[in-house]
């Protein structure tokens, strides 16, 4: 056959960039695909660092978009009713992952890749990267046997691409675990800079448990879902309204339009709000936040916060 190609999901962290020089060390055509997700998708801040990291290493970048239109309504069904458990907050990640390999699944048959591959490390987490995991996901997204984990390949069954030797098993590695120290010493070998993991799913916050409980009730759009990761949120009369916590913020609901909108004209946060609630009850609202009142004024608001 001709020479295998394969197509990683490729967040940007350290585990997908090395994912990306192991296959290369074999041979393989890779190309990548990033997964922009509306709550956060993966260790790059910003398409930029992914896109420069893939131009790089001379690998061709796939993006698929699923914070607006038919991909995040489908996206956001996945996480209001999943299938399988939760985190410790409102992550789905089994789901979630499931929903990613559905989508990897339909690209590689349009690009004509026999592989696909993940920078995932067992045990890694424990949510949704032990060995049970890992296989569950790929059998459910109709990919059994045929996702190929080339950090952690060697303590996982073989899959199509090793039994076909599109692949050579022998040069993948057998990575376990939450440690990062062999793939910080691949990245030096590589001569690979990676980010620093930060932020990660809002989803996987503790402290936006309450928020994304009541929030993903309503319908969102590619405009209402921004909210979620900025401002106060405050739910009264079964209507939602986003308070500014700074100027950055404030531009954000001010130029998304959605809503309704409540700009002040005194010192104090903007507001987008939806539902019925009077609009003079939203002022009251901005006005105990802001230094128009006295800060014990916000006392009768804190019960309705998310």
């Amino acid at each position: 056959m001709k020479k295998p190609k394969a197509l990683v999901l490729f967040s940007g962290g350290l585990d997908s960039r090395i994912t990306i020089k192991l296959l290369q060390e074999q041979k393989i055509d890779v190309e990548a695909v990033y997964i922009k997700l509306p709550f956060g998708t993966g260790c790059c801040t910003n398409f930029g660092c992914v896109l420069n990291f893939t131009q790089i290493q001379g690998v061709k970048l796939h993006q698929i978009d699923a914070s607006q239109g038919k991909l995040l309504q489908e996206y956001l069904n996945t996480i209001k009713k999943p299938k399988h458990n939760r985190g410790a907050s409102m992550n789905p990640c089994q789901d979630c992952k499931i929903f990613l390999f559905k989508q990897a699944k339909k690209l590689a048959k349009k690009i004509n890749a026999n592989i696909i591959a993940t920078g995932e490390v067992l045990g890694q987490r424990p949510m949704s990267q032990m060995k049970k995991h890992l296989l569950l996901d790929e059998k459910e997204a109709g990919l059994e046997n045929k996702i190929l984990r080339p950090l952690s390949a060697k303590l996982l069954p073989e899959t199509e691409a090793e039994k076909k030797g599109w692949v050579d098993r022998s040069k993948l590695l057998d990575i376990e675990g939450r440690q990062r120290t062999k793939q910080m010493q691949l990245a030096k070998h590589y001569h690979l800079t990676y980010p620093t993991p930060s932020g990660g799913c809002l989803l996987c916050e503790k402290s936006m448990r309450n928020r994304f409980k009541q929030i993903l009730k309503r319908k969102l759009d590619k405009n209402s879902v921004k909210f979620l990761s900025i401002g106060r949120h405050f739910l009264i009369d079964d209507s939602w309204i986003i308070l500014g916590r700074n100027e950055k913020e404030n531009i954000v609901l001010e130029n998304t339009k959605t809503g309704k909108l409540i700009n002040p004209e005194f010192m104090a946060p903007s507001a987008r709000y939806f539902g019925k609630i009077k609009k003079s009850r939203v002022i009251e609202l901005i006005k105990a936040y802001s230094n128009q009142e006295p800060i014990e004024t916000r006392k009768k608001f804190e019960q309705f916060r998310l």
